[in-house]
């Protein structure tokens, strides 16, 4: 059970797009995005526009295997862009891709990237997907960048859940390099209620990547609002920054860092 329902996931597809496209409103797409090193603004929404019409395609025709992503990894032709026309593909593709998962319910099943293999998963992964491009456009654009708490928890939530899969040592076996005695890592929000239980563990110390949601005693604890964690999670923003607190082994937490992430 999610922090966020599939109807939820769906509409924040469509919100997030539509704030993306807000950040864009007179920019230049031709500069550079540091927290996606080598892509400009418009190859950065290309990216997200043909992801969210690949992933419609795989819930439109229940796919048993991943249809061709070339469209949406070589950018190198995406250079010359225009946002009066970006912005609207941008949009169609996030509305067709939320409409195709509404009709398809949360339980219609396909091909997935991990084990799971329905819609939820899909409709998860790109609410979180928009949220986190949102964000490179914003902070490339010196833009404000907010997210609601419960989805800045779901999100989290999903990367941890993502990032301690057994198939992440199987994909990426130099990870193991992770694992060791007393490895363990603390995030804690300090701006939501305490009925948020805005904390995450994440214990290194056994045979594979673990976490839990508590409130424990670490080898280094991270503390800051909850939309920085999610960003220095996702590698958007330096742990080194203003508003992070870091108490313990600050090395173990660049260790992990450099070795964690997907998105």
């Amino acid at each position: 059970m999610t922090l966020v329902d599939h109807d939820r996931h769906c509409a924040e597809i469509v919100a997030q797009t539509d704030l993306l496209r807000s950040h864009i409103e007179g920019a230049d797409l031709a500069d550079p995005v540091p927290s996606c090193p080598g892509w400009s603004l418009g190859q950065l929404l290309r990216h997200l526009g043909g992801g969210h019409r690949w992933t419609e395609t795989i819930v439109r025709t229940r796919a048993a295997q991943p249809p061709a992503d070339d469209h949406f990894r070589d950018l190198s032709g995406y250079t010359d862009e225009d946002p009066a026309v970006l912005g609207p593909w941008l949009a169609e593709g996030a509305a067709q891709l939320a409409d195709t998962l509404r009709s398809a319910g949360p339980d219609a099943q396909m091909w997935t990237a991990v084990p799971g293999r329905t819609a939820a998963f899909w409709a998860r992964r790109f609410a979180h997907e928009t949220v986190v491009h949102r964000a490179d456009a914003a902070l490339a654009l010196g833009a404000e960048f907010t997210v609601a708490e419960e989805v800045a928890l779901d999100a989290l939530d999903e990367w941890m859940e993502l990032g301690s899969l057994p198939q992440m040592l199987e994909f990426h076996p130099e990870k193991r390099e992770l694992l060791g005695p007393g490895r363990t890592l603390h995030f804690h929000a300090t701006d939501t209620a305490p009925e948020a239980a805005a904390e995450w563990l994440v214990d290194l110390t056994g045979d594979a990547i673990a976490w839990r949601r508590a409130h424990e005693k670490a080898a280094v604890t991270v503390r800051g609002p909850l939309t920085d964690l999610l960003l220095v999670v996702y590698g958007r923003r330096p742990a080194r920054s203003r508003d992070i607190e870091i108490l313990g082994d600050a090395e173990l937490l660049d260790f992990w860092l450099e070795r964690v992430g997907f998105g």
